[in-house]
């Protein structure tokens, strides 16, 4: 027997993009490398993604804390500096002193705080003659919103801070902003806001996360190789153990798995070779018992033909001169002359069977219609229908042309099944059906006698099986018919299959193939009649060959 293996689709390769789906599905399942290998790879990056994720928004996070936190420490200590500078200052109502004291003071605060970017307001809307002008440095008012300017109006000893966009010469950068109040001498609080540009720190951010991609990707690829590398290791022995099996199951029996190294992999590839050589030497055994159990069946065969031919020649010369005995010795040739009929019918099935289980049987093709086939082996057995008060019916709307077949083999399946429809048909009709189609030609016996279970079906072609032991032959029989007809049917590289149940009869179906080769579809008969609620009157009686030879030649 040959394995069977999946075929894969016939794509143009993975240059089609639209073929990878079903390549990947087709890896998927075949392939436990590739799902292992996906599996890991997904499960990795997955990892992988999260945990980097997770790093770089806690490092975003950190970086952008740390220097909110720097930027707010210097303008404390520049606005602190500065308001302890203003609260030593005397001006005496001085606008001259006292703008000479706000630019310095707003120079000192620029140059402690550590950013050019700052912009001073007046809080209170009280005119001053002697008050400073508003300051504005590095254009930084448009970008202080109302609420932060409302926050730092509203308290004086608190520092706020917002996020900006700082505008740059090619485009915006991050930024932010913190606000405070300082108290001048004289004409109150100023509130001044200081703009810090966060460019530097956004490429640190930037750098960090190309890094850690680059290593996550890194990390990813090195897994992979390592789990190729750990994948191979484990799945080569495992392929090498499918392959050798499937070596094993399809008859070759001297081969074997390497074994390498001490490893569980070497037990297991001892432990199946050990197997191996015992299921060879077991078949080998089997083999040659076969063969002595065949060549004894045909030597025997072989040598009771002799004998059986005088024993059949003084039960013939007997049983003729059977009206010149006494009753007793008159059925006792009768007996004698009906049993050594069987026995050689016996002996001759078994010289078939034998020539089966040694692969010497040979086939003689002849153009033949099976629908006159049918025809005359209904023709031959009608007088044993007649006695057994049994209608034999032919519907034969196909099948007229000639087919390459053996016909002594096929008639005599043909004979075989419908003397057995005749004998457990109950004397009920049987129908006889013939039909062909392009590929194949079929025959079907159906008979409405008992029928058999399911169990009961799948043991009719096994020899010298019967349904019922006790029920007695009427007409013979050897128990090999049905195996003998299988055989035939296989040889001519058709099938024969069977439907029965119990109640509702027996159908049997040989179909046989046109021109020789395998059979590649359904049987022009179906198996199952599914003739639920049909009966035998409705039948109807078989018209004459010649109408359908006329009507159908097929």
């Amino acid at each position: 027997m040959t394995p069977t293996t999946a075929s894969v689709p016939t794509l143009t390769g993975w240059r089609d993009w639209r073929a990878w789906p079903q390549r990947v599905r087709y890896a998927w399942r075949r392939s436990l490398r590739f799902r292992t290998l996906a599996i890991t790879l997904g499960a990795t990056a997955l990892a992988i993604l999260v945990a980097f994720v997770a790093m770089a928004l806690a490092i975003q996070n950190d970086l952008f804390e740390s220097r909110v936190q720097q930027v707010q420490e210097s303008v404390q200590r520049a606005t602190e500096s500065t308001q302890r500078t203003l609260d030593a200052a005397r001006v005496e109502g001085d606008a001259v002193a006292l703008q000479t004291l706000y630019d310095n003071a707003v120079d000192a605060m620029s140059r402690q705080a550590g950013t050019d970017l700052i912009a001073g307001f007046r809080v209170s809307s009280t005119p001053s003659t002697i008050a400073p002008q508003d300051v504005q440095r590095g254009e930084i008012a448009d970008l202080i919103t109302p609420g932060l300017r409302a926050a730092v109006q509203r308290d004086g000893e608190q520092r706020w801070w917002q996020s900006i966009a700082l505008p740059t010469d090619g485009g915006v950068a991050p930024g932010v902003v913190v606000g405070q109040q300082v108290n001048f001498p004289e004409v109150g609080a100023y509130e001044f806001y200081f703009a810090y540009d966060l460019a530097a720190e956004q490429q640190t951010l930037q750098f960090v996360q190309v890094t850690l991609w680059l290593v996550g990707a890194g990390l990813v690829l090195l897994i992979a190789a390592i789990s190729w590398v750990v994948l191979r290791s484990v799945t080569v022995p495992i392929a090498e153990a499918a392959q050798t099996s499937a070596t094993l199951a399809a008859g070759d029996l001297g081969v074997r798995l390497p074994v390498r190294g001490e490893d569980e992999f070497a037990t297991l590839g001892r432990s199946f070779n050990a197997m191996a050589d015992s299921i060879e030497s077991q078949i080998k055994e089997l083999a040659e018992l076969s063969l002595v159990q065949q060549r004894f069946v045909s030597d025997v065969s072989h040598e009771l033909r002799t004998p059986l031919t005088t024993i059949r020649l003084a039960s013939d010369m007997l049983n003729d001169q059977r009206e010149s005995f006494d009753p007793t010795t008159a059925r006792a040739a009768e007996l004698l002359h009906a049993q050594v009929q069987r026995f050689e019918t016996l002996l001759t099935d078994l010289l078939e069977i034998s020539r089966y289980d040694a692969g010497s049987v040979q086939l003689e093709y002849e153009p033949t219609s099976l629908a006159h086939l049918a025809e005359d082996v209904i023709a031959s057995m009608q007088q044993l229908a007649e006695q057994h008060g049994t209608d034999v019916r032919l519907v034969a709307p196909g099948g007229y042309s000639p087919v390459e077949m053996d016909p002594r083999r096929v008639r005599r399946v043909v004979r075989n099944l419908l003397g057995n429809a005749i004998e457990h048909g109950e004397g009920r009709p049987i129908v006889v059906t013939v039909d062909s189609d392009q590929h194949a030609v079929a025959i079907g016996v159906r008979d409405y006698g008992l029928g058999m279970s399911a169990a009961d079906s799948e043991r009719v072609f096994d020899r010298f099986w019967r349904a019922d032991p006790s029920r007695k032959r009427t007409i013979g029989g050897t128990g090999l018919g049905l195996s003998i007809a299988l055989g035939d049917a296989h040889l001519h590289g058709g099938t024969l299959a069977v439907w029965s149940e119990l109640g509702r009869g027996t159908h049997f179906v040989l179909t046989l193939p046109r021109h020789g080769q395998q059979l590649g579809g359904s049987s022009p008969i179906p198996v199952d009649p599914g003739d639920d609620g049909v009966s035998l009157d409705d039948l109807g009686l078989t018209q004459p060959i010649a109408v359908f030879e006329k009507e159908d030649r097929r």
